[in-house]
Parts: C-alpha cells; sequence; structure tokens
C-alpha cells in the first residue's frame, strides 16, 4: 500500500514567491526602521543612565557626610575632660577608651597640664647644709663609700621633708651600689622606698625618687630571685597609675621604656606610645588650646581634634584617620568607589572592599596609588561636614563599569521591547504567510479534488454504460452472458456507492455532522458485512482470501455500519495496492480489553516515512499508482477519524516491497459475542 506526494503539492509557484517576498519585505522594512529608533534612543538613555546614578550616589554621600560629622562630633564630646581626678587620670581614660592615639590636656588658664615637659633644675638648698656637705664629702673619697653610705642614712632618718629625706636615702643606695654591695642597697630600696616619707619625696626636677630606685632595686636583682615578681608588679603598677599626680609624664615615659628592655617578653605598657607621642607633639608643634575640627599638625602623619569645651587635644596617626574614615564610607556599588579627600590632597578610597590611604598623585608617588589609576573621570566631591574643614567625600566609577551597567540596563530594556515588537510582527506575517499558503493549497485541493472525484465517478458510469450499450445491441439477450453483464454492472454499482458513501461522510466529517450510532455489536458481523460487499473483487482467481475469527470473540459498543466502512476501506486499499497474485487476509482476534481487526496483503508496502502521513486528508504514496487504481486519498482518513472516535487506534506494520498490515484495535465490553473461522 502507499501514498507519496500530497495532491497539490508540488512546490511553490511564482505567486507563492511574490507573496512571500513582499511579506519579507513587511517584516524587514519595520524591522530597519525600528532598530535605528531603538539604537538613537539608547544613545540618549546612556547619558540620563550617568545623571541618575550620579544623582544616586551624590544622595549617598550626603549620607556619608552626616555619618562623618556625627562621628567626630562624638569624638570631640567623649574627649572633654570629666573624671574629676586631673588630668593624667583623664589621658588614661582617652587612651584606655580607645577615643585618641594620644592626648594633650591643658588647664583653664590654657597651659599644657599633661603631659608636662622635663622642667629645669633650679638651685639646690641641700648641699648648703652642714651634714649634707659632710656626706657628699666622704662620698668623693672613693675609699670612704660605706663611711657615705651611713651618714646619708642618718640624714634620711632625721630629715623631716619627704623629699631631702628621699634624696639622702637615694645617696645612701647610690654609694652602696658603687661599694659593690647590690644585696644591701636592695634591702635599703625596700626599707626606704616602700612605705614611709621617703616614698613620696621628688628630686630637684619634680621626678619620684621611689620609681626611680625601684627600677634600681629590678636591676640588681635577678630574674629568678623570689622577691623579683613583687617588685615588678608594685613598679608596673605604680607607672600605669595615673591618679599619681606625683609621677611626671616623662618620668613615666623612661620607666617603661627602661621596663620594657628588661623584660621585652612582657606586653607593652598601653598607654607608653601615647605618651611617646603626645611629647613629640609637645616638642615640635606650637601649643594652642582649641580649634574647629579635625586639622593637620606639623608632625607628619599626624592630625589633631580639640574637645566640645577645648581643654583636651585628641592626637591621631594617619592610619587611625583612615581606618575610622573607612568604616564610615560606603562600600562600593555598582563598580562606584566612595573616598575622602584632605586638605593637603591625599586620598582615602576603598580598594576591593578595604580603604587605602593614597597621597595626591605625582610622579614620585605614583606607584602608591593603584586604585586611582582606575579612577574614570575626575570624581564628584561634596563637603565632609564642619568638622572636616577642607576635607571632601568623593565618589568615582571604576573602570566606567556603573555608567555602563546603567546604560546597558537601559538599552537591554528597549531592546528586549522592539525584539517583543519585532517577533509580534514577524508572527503576525508568518501567521498571515501560514493562511494564504493554507488557502492556496485549499484551493489547489478544491481544483484537485473536484478533478478527481469527477474521474471517479465517471469510471464506474462508463463501465456501466458500455455495458448496458453491448446488451441493448443483442437482438436476443443470451442469459448468461446478461448475468455476467448485470453482475458486473452491480460490482460498478457497488463501487460508485463507496465513492459516494467517502464523499459523503468526508463531508460531514469537515462539517463536524458525522454522528455515530452505537450498539452492541457482533465482531464477527462486522467482517462478514464488509467481505460480503467486496465479494465480486475478492474471490478467486482475481484474490486469495483468508479470513480468520478466533472463537468467543467479547461483543463492541460501536456503530456497526461505521465499522463495516473502516473494513471497506482497508480492503479496498489491500486489493488496489496489490499488483498481481493478490493474498489478502483477515483476522479478528483479542488482546486484553480490547478487539482486533487485522488485515493484511502482499502488496507494495509502505516506507516509513511515510506511515505517519498516510492518515492525512488527500495523501497518496504513489501518485501514479493512484491514477491506475483509482482513489482520492480520502479511505485512510476517514478510517482514522471513526477508529478514533470509538475510542481505539490503527497501527500499521509495513516495509517497502514486503506488503501491509493494518490493525484496527478497539475497547470491548468483555461479553461474548460468539464467532467463526473460514
Amino acid at each position: 500500500m502507499g501514498f507519496t506526494n500530497r495532491l497539490g503539492g508540488g512546490g511553490n509557484d511564482r505567486s507563492v514567491l511574490l507573496v512571500s517576498l513582499f511579506l519579507m519585505l513587511g517584516v524587514l522594512a519595520p524591522t530597519a526602521c525600528v532598530l535605528w529608533f531603538m539604537n538613537e534612543a539608547a544613545k540618549g538613555q546612556a547619558d540620563s543612565a550617568r545623571q541618575s546614578v550620579t544623582e544616586a550616589y551624590r544622595g549617598q554621600m550626603r549620607l556619608i557626610s552626616d555619618r562623618i560629622d556625627s562621628f567626630w562630633t562624638a569624638r570631640a564630646a567623649a574627649l572633654q575632660a570629666n573624671s574629676g581626678e586631673g588630668a593624667a587620670a583623664d589621658f588614661a581614660r582617652i587612651i584606655t577608651q580607645g577615643l585618641a592615639d594620644s592626648a594633650v590636656l591643658f588647664d583653664k588658664s590654657g597651659a599644657v597640664s599633661y603631659p608636662l615637659l622635663p622642667a629645669f633644675r633650679p638651685v639646690d638648698p641641700a648641699p648648703d647644709q652642714p651634714d649634707w656637705r659632710a656626706a657628699q664629702a666622704l662620698e668623693a673619697r672613693r675609699n670612704r663609700l660605706g663611711d657615705a653610705a651611713a651618714a646619708y642614712a642618718r640624714i634620711a632618718k632625721s630629715e623631716r621633708d619627704p623629699s631631702l629625706a628621699a634624696r639622702a636615702a637615694q645617696g645612701q643606695i647610690r654609694c652602696l651600689v658603687q661599694s659593690g654591695r647590690k644585696e644591701a642597697a636592695v634591702r635599703a630600696i625596700q626599707e626606704q622606698f616602700s612605705s614611709g616619707p621617703a616614698s613620696k619625696g621628688l628630686d630637684v626636677y619634680k621626678r619620684l625618687i621611689a620609681a626611680d630606685e625601684q627600677l634600681l632595686a629590678l636591676q640588681l636583682t635577678k630574674l629568678n630571685d623570689p622577691r623579683f615578681p613583687a617588685m615588678e608588679r608594685r613598679l608596673a603598677a605604680l607607672l600605669g597609675n595615673y591618679e599619681n599626680a606625683a609621677l611626671p609624664s616623662s618620668q613615666r615615659l623612661f620607666l617603661m621604656d627602661e621596663m620594657s628592655a628588661l623584660r621585652p617578653d612582657l606586653p607593652a605598657f598601653p598607654t607608653a606610645y601615647a605618651e611617646r607621642f603626645a611629647a613629640q607633639f609637645l616638642e615640635v608643634d606650637q601649643v594652642r588650646v582649641g580649634g574647629t575640627g579635625l586639622q593637620a599638625t606639623h608632625v607628619a602623619d599626624l592630625w589633631r581634634l580639640s574637645s566640645a569645651n577645648g581643654r583636651v587635644t585628641g592626637l591621631y596617626r594617619g592610619t587611625t584617620v583612615m581606618s575610622a574614615m573607612g568604616r564610615l564610607l560606603a562600600e562600593p556599588s555598582g563598580g562606584a568607589v566612595f573616598g575622602i579627600t584632605t586638605p593637603n590632597g591625599d586620598q582615602l578610597y576603598f580598594n576591593g572592599g578595604h580603604p587605602e590611604l593614597l597621597p595626591a598623585m605625582s610622579a614620585a608617588k605614583a606607584s602608591r596609588g593603584p586604585v586611582l589609576h582606575k579612577l574614570a573621570g575626575p570624581p564628584e566631591s561634596i563637603s565632609a561636614g564642619a568638622l572636616l574643614p577642607g576635607w571632601q567625600i568623593t565618589f568615582s566609577l571604576q573602570d566606567k563599569k556603573a555608567f555602563e551597567d546603567a546604560a546597558r540596563r537601559r538599552k537591554a530594556a528597549y531592546l528586549w521591547v522592539g525584539f517583543l515588537v519585532i517577533a509580534a510582527m514577524t508572527v503576525m506575517v508568518l501567521i498571515a504567510g501560514h493562511i494564504f499558503r493554507r488557502q492556496l493549497r485549499l484551493a489547489r485541493l478544491r481544483t484537485d479534488l473536484a478533478a478527481s472525484v469527477s474521474h471517479e465517478l465517471r469510471t464506474p458510469i462508463a463501465s456501466t454504460q458500455l455495458l448496458v450499450d453491448s446488451l441493448l445491441q443483442d437482438v436476443q439477450l443470451d442469459p448468461v452472458k446478461t448475468r455476467d453483464y448485470l453482475e458486473l454492472i452491480a460490482g460498478e454499482n457497488q463501487r460508485l456507492t463507496r465513492l459516494i458513501e467517502n464523499f459523503l461522510t468526508f463531508s460531514r466529517i469537515q462539517r463536524n455532522r458525522q454522528q455515530f450510532e452505537f450498539s452492541e455489536t457482533n465482531p464477527a458481523n462486522v467482517i462478514q458485512s464488509a467481505v460480503l460487499a467486496m465479494r465480486e473483487r475478492l474471490q478467486p482467481p482475481a484474490c486469495e482470501l483468508k479470513i480468520d475469527i478466533r472463537p468467543d470473540l467479547p461483543s463492541l459498543q460501536a456503530d456497526e455500519h461505521a465499522l463495516v466502512t473502516v473494513l471497506l476501506n482497508l480492503l479496498d486499499n489491500a486489493y488496489k495496492y496489490t499488483p498481481a497474485d493478490r493474498r489478502v487476509s483477515v483476522r479478528a482476534y483479542q488482546e486484553p480489553g480490547h478487539v482486533v481487526f487485522a488485515i493484511e496483503d502482499n502488496g507494495i508496502g509502505i516506507a516509513p516515512r511515510d506511515q505517519r502521513r498516510i492518515f492525512r486528508r488527500f495523501y497518496q504514496v504513489d501518485q501514479s499508482l493512484a491514477r491506475e487504481t483509482g482513489g482520492c486519498g480520502l479511505g485512510l482518513s476517514i478510517v482514522d477519524f471513526i477508529v478514533r472516535a470509538h475510542g481505539g487506534k490503527v497501527r500499521v506494520d509495513s516495509k517497502s516491497g514486503a506488503g501491509s498490515t493494518f490493525s484496527v484495535v478497539l475497547p470491548c465490553n468483555g461479553k461474548s459475542s460468539g464467532g467463526e473461522d473460514s
């Protein structure tokens, strides 16, 4: 069996090509216009996107400015001296609380109250006293150091002035050390400077003598000496006690350094760096009270901030300022880089999410500013606030990525809209083209159908007319000949009836008017009716017919006349598409829940690529063979429609040149209806 080329499907003619060309022009011309307008709109949107991004980042810069101003205002308020326990205690509070790297405190008159610079040596009244002159004379004679130590000890016991008593004890200890009596010197230190009046005595520079002597005791004692830890703790506590106003800052720093050199394995004093920092500032910079905001000093990489009442100046290293500003800067967003520019041109930017201080760009310093090389154009800037005079908050774009991203997003929006418009136009044109091609194909099909119907109807009518004319020419009718001719006329009438029935069925299917009358149907009766209708064509020697109906087949809920039409079409195809030595087999058997009608032939077969197409209307595998055998490509489409309407399906098993088997699978009632074999 088989069926190759669709009726009227021989390719596009000139009209189709012209219409397709016009449709393509109808898409391409508007598409080019849309693309041009989109490109122009995208260019304009790039500037708009740049302005939008800039305004967004300006808003963020204002928020950053408020944060920075609030931070340094709070820091200035926190620096204000409020302990009531003296300048040294306020200094320690500021450092230990992390309010500043160092600080300078002023009294009400505006003079520095902490840290104090070393005082000038005043006139010493002690050498004018006889006992002091005698002790000093003995000390000058190197062989009388023991007597000198004893003389100083007597002065220390009898002197009522704590400072003079402390100086006498200091002389005693000095003589003991010079004479090599280190252990006696350590005991003397513990006796004289652990408690009593000498422990509070000051030297001529207003330094606490007890602190120096306790350090000397540590230096004279070995680390494994049991007394060493207690002596060390005592001196450390004295140096860390900022409520002791008798210990000047210069002496405190000196002793801290000496202890750190003596015990480098111990942690450094938390205020040692601050003490050194403040001393360096006072030596270099001009001491002044007050000032507005964060200002540069004469010390390199050092900034100062005055407290709210002006009596405290907080000192900050550049790295500290950088860290504080870095925490206040917003994280980079969309390729933007926020930063701070100092009055001297240094710039603080984020580098990969971490702040980095970048000096003003110059030939000598360019290598220190890798991020600035990547900044796109001059940065936008605003004032950093009232407490940071001359400071600017800036932002710039790193490789213009933010602007490009914003512009790209807007371009993408326009492109998507344009593409959707173009896609809609393309779909409309394709639909129009499809409708046109379909109408053109339908027109050709109508023309071919009319020609095919005319041919199909004319053939049996012409055959019948020829037989009738032959009979009428006989003067006396021959009964045998007459019967043979009448049988041929009956066969042609049956053929004509089937053709008309197929056309009517196709017409009803097209108009959705095909109706079925379902009732209990015996499968054997369907086969018998179909074979009876085809008996004239299926008789030997023209065809060898074999019928195999399995017994006890269940009944079907079906339209018996419609099923007979299905088998008639399949038998007709089996007969037409088997050239010679026809062998046709009709079988009916049961599968689980189904009854199967199988029509098998030894005809020309169907190629695999055509097996999915043969159920289309007007489709014929071999056009030339169809013209010889008759038919217009409706039979199998009617078969498929009727079988599907009954809830079944049609299976095809065929190979080219090896015959075909069409199996109609229908659901059954499960009730036996009887059957027969033949």
